[in-house]
């Protein structure tokens, strides 16, 4: 009998196959009910059919194991796992006073820092386009705004 490859076979898969050169036979082993094993001698296009249905089974089996998760998913971990993730009410207020404390504090600071870290941060020009709208150097800008930045530290420490 030649060896065939060793695959590794679904649980559910009962049959070996075989094959024996000398006589050309090709042998399906398999144990029935009883836990009797047979051998029977098939046509080649049935063993053919069984070693493709085998093919086919590793096949499925191999992409199971690569594709598809194999934990369950819970309502709970599913929401850890989330992108974008519901704030809790705890967290949504401590957003809102932070919000509201950094407004009074950029309220504070003087009218031309004020302006320009409104438009630097909360309508996304660059350094470069404050300049040119202002008429001044980007020098300026980026020093005003970083001045502007420390005031803004030192209000809201207190």
């Amino acid at each position: 009998m030649t060896d065939r490859p060793k695959r590794r076979k679904y649980r559910d898969n009962p049959y070996i196959l075989s094959y024996c050169e000398e006589k050309k036979l090709y042998i399906v082993t398999f144990k029935d009910v009883t836990g009797k094993i047979n051998k029977i001698e098939v046509q080649e296009e049935v063993y053919k059919a069984l070693d493709r249905f085998e093919l086919d089974d590793i096949k499925e089996m191999n992409e199971y194991d690569r594709h598809i998760e194999h934990s369950e998913i819970y309502e709970d971990n599913l929401c850890a796992r989330a992108m974008d993730k519901p704030t809790g009410l705890e967290d949504y207020i401590i957003q809102k006073s932070t919000f509201e404390d950094l407004k009074k504090a950029i309220d504070m600071l003087p009218e031309v820092q004020k302006r320009r870290i409104k438009k630097y941060y909360f309508d996304d020009m660059t350094l470069e386009e404050i300049a040119k709208s202002e008429s001044c150097t980007f020098r300026a800008i980026k020093f005003s705004i970083d001045i502007g930045l420390n005031k803004l530290k030192e209000i809201l420490k207190k």
